[in-house]
């Protein structure tokens, strides 16, 4: 089993800016393209961001695309999310996903964190 474990959320005004990162276990991990979702109160889990598991190849929902950044350090086993300019829509449990290809990931990962909260107020 792969584990994932999301930081960096806590509350942030509208406008400001977040780091999340997600620490993952496993030696393969160079090999996982990762995602990052979010499930804000009452809506269902969306996609935010993802990086290819080779290429360096990088994905990004509309919503976000010009102002989050997703970046990955396989030394350190961890993939980022830049977030800036946050808006209030934003605010939402933010969640790390892995699998073995972009494709993977966006048809619903084969890996999952506990996710950690974002607050955005205005």
């Amino acid at each position: 089993q792969v584990q994932l474990v999301e930081s960096g959320g806590g509350l942030v005004q509208a406008g400001g800016s977040l780091r999340l990162s997600c620490a993952a276990s496993g030696r393969a991990f160079s090999r996982y393209a990762m995602g990052w979702f979010r499930q804000a109160p009452g809506k269902e889990r969306e996609f935010v961001a993802m990086h290819s598991e080779s290429g360096g190849r990088l994905y990004y929902s509309d919503f976000v695309k010009g102002r989050f950044t997703v970046s990955r350090d396989n030394a350190k086993n961890t993939v980022y999310l830049q977030m800036n300019t946050l808006k209030p829509e934003d605010t939402a449990v933010y969640y790390c996903a892995a699998g073995s290809s972009t494709v993977v990931v966006g048809e619903g990962a084969d890996y999952w964190g506990k996710g950690t909260l974002v607050t955005v107020s205005s």
